[in-house]
């Protein structure tokens, strides 16, 4: 009697044991799908990072590039460090690179104001099979925005600065530029000679 018991009661178990193991591989299963659908966005994210970054990044350097080129009238310094000037190339190409470059491509791109880009992207790769039905064909998508914004201060010479003005030929002293905590004293008659580079003269970085 008690040895039929046993086995009785065994047999009873075994479908609940059943049921808790396939209740656990459901929810194994489950938060596999949560961690393929979290990474995929991540995935998302840090492409769209990186493809506005990229874009902001080359628009700096044609500032910087246009500044070099007028480095002797500073009257027109100002404008470049505000953003406005005039034939800068578009800059999206460089969002395409390097959302390509993290498995994405580049749904949407476009110059920002304040200066800056934002880039949307999408995964090229899907969330893939899982027990949430559509995962197989669900791709991730991520917006970012980089901005550009200038470090460097200086103050114009007067009027009167710049001694005299006997033959007209004297060159004007330009001003002293600020960046950060670095001072920069620029020759007219060797501009060349050391000059801020791009990164001294703008700050690149993701919008809050």
């Amino acid at each position: 009697m008690i040895t039929r018991r046993k086995y009785g009661d065994a047999g009873q178990a075994f479908p609940i044991y059943i049921t808790v193991v396939g209740g656990l591989l459901f929810l194994a299963f489950a938060y596999l799908a949560v961690g393929q659908a979290a990474a995929n966005r991540n995935g998302a994210q840090t492409a769209a990072d990186a493809a506005a970054l990229a874009a902001a990044q080359d628009a700096r350097d044609q500032l910087a590039g246009q500044w070099v080129e007028d480095i002797l009238d500073p009257m027109k310094w100002q404008d470049i460090f505000d953003g406005n000037v005039d034939g800068l190339s578009p800059s999206c190409w460089r969002a395409d690179q390097l959302a390509a470059q993290n498995d994405a491509h580049v749904e949407a791109c476009a110059p920002t104001d304040p200066l800056g880009y934002e880039v949307e992207v999408e995964t090229d790769t899907p969330v893939g099979d899982s027990i949430v039905p559509g995962t197989e064909e669900k791709f991730a998508k991520a917006s970012a925005t980089a901005v550009i914004e200038p470090r460097c201060a200086f103050e114009l010479p007067g009027e009167d600065d710049g001694g005299d003005e006997g033959d007209g030929n004297d060159v004007l002293p330009l001003p002293q530029l600020t960046c950060e905590d670095k001072n920069w004293d620029l020759d007219p008659n060797g501009p060349d000679a050391l000059l801020p580079g791009s990164e001294d003269l703008f700050d690149v970085h993701l919008a809050d």
